[in-house]
């Protein structure tokens, strides 16, 4: 078989063709620059899956203030949301080895702030901005595929960027019919993001729900994330894009409901040692599934032959089912990628194709 581009395996994995190896990607620069690993590894052993999008928000009567924060010698970013029902402010800080961040205080935290969210959901009007897709996959070329983000579905965006775990559980049951007027905008926001993404050019999309099945639950998992992947799915499944959903986490518990729904893509599905799922289980369990693998975060750390050792079972459990992708999709340890890259390109070169 001839020798296919980055951008022609990881579609041939998305759509079912036939391809000539597994593909390896990560997202667009997480773990180095692209270029720096291309001058190690060679561009034809590195793919990248970029975030994208078809839609872009804007809210006219509101806006967001950033100021930047400091606490105990920690550098953070105070962003303070302007509604015409008041103001709420997030408070988060940022760890130096990434530069990734964690929040601290949620916009809300009382029932009195869900007024005040609501009005910038309200005020929310979603545009249609198929341009950014287009010049993503233009910039990429051969190298790789922008991947389509939707967003996460309402219960998963609420208690990721709005409120904490801890105070959602709670109003849940203390202030039911306000949360679910709340969960019914961002729905409803979420529906017209579903009807650019039904004509878009696309080859797949992809919820960004960081799923894990000790948070979620397998109640809400069922009742807030599966009925919106299931009526995407529906929409799309004229034109045969699959949906995926960002799964980085333990999943076991929901083994179950993921194979009744439409998805038919696991983004970043983080296998053993980090994580309870692996890819013979996802494989053998799931047989529409596409299995975009990250490579355990943890075994990075390990010497070369383990973690060849690590990537040649991942390959021999999945077996040339044509619907493995390796990726490297979530933080790993700064500069191990120049011993651990190596091993896992040598590991799908002598894993071969088909």
């Amino acid at each position: 078989m001839r020798r296919m581009s980055m951008r022609e395996r990881i579609l041939a994995v998305i759509q079912g063709h036939e391809h000539d190896r597994v593909p390896f990607v990560q997202y667009d620069g997480i773990a180095a620059p692209n270029e720096e690993i291309w001058s190690v590894l060679g561009r034809n052993n590195m793919g990248l899956v970029r975030w994208s999008a078809v839609h872009r928000i804007e809210s006219p009567n509101c806006r967001f203030e950033s100021e930047r924060i400091e606490r105990d010698g920690r550098r953070g970013l105070r962003t303070i949301l302007h509604t015409p029902a008041g103001q709420l402010a997030e408070e988060r800080f940022f760890e130096p080895t990434y530069g990734t961040s964690s929040i601290k205080k949620h916009y809300v935290k009382d029932p009195q702030d869900y007024p005040i969210l609501m009005a910038y959901l309200r005020d929310i009007v979603v545009c249609e901005d198929i341009e950014h897709f287009l010049r993503d996959e233009q910039t990429l070329g051969e190298d790789g595929v922008p991947m389509v983000s939707i967003g996460r579905t309402p219960y998963q965006q609420l208690w990721v960027q709005w409120v904490s775990l801890e105070d959602l559980a709670l109003h849940l049951v203390d202030y039911p019919d306000m949360l679910e007027e709340c969960i019914s905008l961002l729905a409803q926001n979420m529906r017209r993001i579903f009807e650019i993404v039904r004509k878009a050019p696309i080859p797949f999309v992809d919820f960004g729900d960081n799923i894990t099945a000790p948070t979620v639950g397998q109640r809400y998992f069922k009742q807030y994330c599966v009925p919106f992947y299931n009526e995407l799915a529906e929409m799309l499944a004229d034109r045969d894009i699959p949906v995926f959903v960002h799964m980085d986490g333990d999943l076991e518990p929901l083994w179950e409901s993921i194979g009744a729904s439409g998805v038919r893509g696991l983004d970043s599905m983080s296998p053993p040692p980090d994580n309870d799922t692996s890819a013979g289980q996802a494989v053998s369990m799931w047989p529409e599934m596409r299995v975009f693998l990250n490579f355990p975060s943890s075994v990075h750390l390990e010497s070369e032959e383990v973690i060849y050792r690590q990537a040649e079972q991942i390959l021999n459990e999945a077996g040339h089912s044509g619907r493995l992708q390796i990726q490297i999709s979530e933080n790993v340890p700064p500069g191990v990628w120049r011993k651990s890259f190596p091993q896992i390109v040598k590991a799908i070169e002598a894993f071969g194709p088909p």
